[in-house]
């Protein structure tokens, strides 16, 4: 069941809290000028970008978040909007900012953070946080930092944190519309971070940590070249697919799967587990660390057949022979096969 924002309002969410047991552990993170040059991508302002490449002040055209802009909060960008349909792009200057939005815009829109190296996440400068649980606020959207309910949005080099803690699940994005696409962007939070709820989605070169089921959902969603980062002996993924006509997936492509930076997880943790019972999960062409528990899945809904694949991984924990809950997988997932169209996609970066 889903239920859908209708404006974009800050702390306006709706949804259903999950059954999957609380577990958890701990989650942070939060300067210089010059701008990367501009071209046109079907009618939207994109920058050209290079590896090296700095974004520290805003794009020609865009609502400026910070600094010496106009707005002082990423919801007061938002809301200026307003019920246009142009295509429309924020810029969030460096720093750190303490709210919960909902972003429900009608047209395309492109968000920007402040950045040292715009090719990836460890140069970002600017930070959406917040600390609400899902007890604390009633459904899991509820709790989000920043909650995406309308399509055709991307965003680049931006960090997202819910550091509410490990007392409760607490998602740092829900991400609940078609053609959503995170480029360079943090995920921080413990259980839940990341909820890749409905819709396609294409996440690259990003970071996505936590400690529980903290990707989680049931998205057409395309993770590649990103960090799979864990903090707990326990599962990375709970894919929720209950549908047999659904043609939903979580693909995980060229990405690392390791521990955080100061947890020692080796052969704990749980590629996935199936929040409901038709979950389908396939970690293809990625680096699975030492961390990867053999049996590599584990089981959560009662009754479930998941589709659970691995195909030509590496690492220290890509050894099959152990696996239980899988189905073999015969060749790579595609995204041609995973969308019917990805043109909405940057393939530039």
């Amino acid at each position: 069941m889903k239920f859908n924002s209708p404006f974009f309002i800050v702390s306006s969410f709706i949804s259903l809290t999950s059954g999957r047991a609380l577990q958890q552990d701990l989650a942070q993170d939060v300067v210089t000028s010059t701008s990367a040059p501009h071209s046109v991508d079907n009618g939207v302002l994109v920058e050209s970008r290079a590896a090296g490449t700095s974004r520290t002040s805003s794009p020609a055209g865009c609502l400026v978040v910070g600094g010496s802009g106009a707005y002082s909060t990423f919801a007061d960008a938002v809301k200026a909007l307003g019920s246009k349909t142009t295509a429309q792009c924020i810029f969030l200057s460096a720093g750190t900012y303490k709210e919960q939005v909902t972003v429900n815009y009608a047209g395309k829109l492109t968000i920007y953070g402040s950045t040292t190296d715009t090719s990836n996440f460890a140069g970002n400068q600017a930070t959406i946080t917040s600390g609400k649980s899902s007890a604390q606020a009633g459904t899991l959207d509820k709790s989000s930092t920043v909650n995406f309910v309308g399509s055709n949005v991307k965003i680049y080099n931006v960090n997202f944190e819910n550091s509410f803690g490990i007392a409760s699940q607490a998602v740092a994005v829900t991400a609940n519309a078609e053609n959503l696409g995170f480029y360079g962007c943090k995920f921080l939070g413990n259980q839940d971070t990341l909820y890749a709820k409905s819709g396609a989605q294409y996440y690259k070169n990003c970071y996505i940590e936590g400690t529980t089921d903290f990707i989680f959902g049931n998205a057409a969603a395309w993770f590649e070249a990103s960090t799979i980062a864990a903090k707990k002996a326990s599962a990375i993924t709970a894919m929720s697919r209950t549908q047999a006509t659904e043609t939903t997936w979580y693909v995980f492509e060229k990405c690392s799967i390791v521990a955080a930076k100061g947890f020692s997880l080796k052969q704990s943790v749980f590629l996935g587990r199936p929040w409901r019972v038709l979950a389908r999960v396939i970690y293809q062409n990625s680096v699975l660390s030492d961390i990867i528990a053999p049996k590599g899945w584990t089981t959560m809904a009662e009754n479930a057949t998941p589709i659970f694949q691995e195909f030509n991984n590496s690492g220290a924990g890509s050894d099959i022979s152990k696996r239980l809950y899988t189905t073999k997988a015969t060749a790579a997932m595609t995204q041609s096969k995973l969308w019917k169209d990805s043109s909405w996609i940057d393939s530039t970066y």
